[in-house]
């Protein structure tokens, strides 16, 4: 396949390099990708999703299950601890869900920022990404791989730490101002 051209093709991309827009967004990969893989892939690549499904499907990428599967794994960690936290009930964690994964999702939920939080997410899922990308740098699954990053740094651009504050603030008083 053309992967090479495609590959080659595709800027760095990084949360602090180039702090205005990135060189590609998600919508304009998506584009420049279609034309170089099969219609089998494209309809994989039009699914790629920061959010993995609830149940395992596979996706014939070996590396996208892989992905999914500790996605999917942290999101139920994280959500158990949350509800732990919060003293309520909560679904066991899946087989698949190991110590690395509950430690991180502990660290997580006990940051007092949510922003930190992400931030700390952000990086175990960067780092996380790099372990199991593929060897072969010009695969599709290596292009999978650059989608998934793509969306991970556009969500991380779009915290705001003032107007979280500053929604935080107004939604906090909001509810202060409905109890009086």
């Amino acid at each position: 396949m053309a992967y090479y051209y495609l590959v080659s093709q595709l800027p760095n991309i990084s949360l602090t390099e180039g702090k205005s827009n990135l060189p590609l967004n998600s919508s304009s990969f998506r584009e420049l990708a279609c034309r170089f893989i099969s219609d089998q892939e494209k309809l994989t690549l039009n699914g790629l999703s920061l959010v993995p499904p609830k149940e395992p499907v596979s996706t014939n990428s070996v590396f996208l299950d892989t992905w999914y599967e500790k996605e999917r794994n942290l999101r139920f960690a994280l959500a158990q601890i949350r509800a732990q936290k919060m003293k309520k009930d909560a679904l066991p964690l899946p087989p698949g869900c190991t110590a690395d994964i509950v430690t991180v999702a502990r660290t997580a939920v006990g940051m007092d920022s949510p922003y930190s939080a992400e931030q700390f997410l952000y990086e175990y899922r960067t780092k996380l990404l790099d372990e199991i990308r593929p060897l072969d740098a010009f695969s599709i699954d290596a292009v999978y791989a650059y989608g998934i990053k793509l969306m991970l740094v556009e969500r991380m651009r779009k915290f705001d730490m003032e107007n979280g504050k500053a929604s935080y603030h107004e939604i906090y008083d909001n509810i202060l101002g409905e109890n009086r």
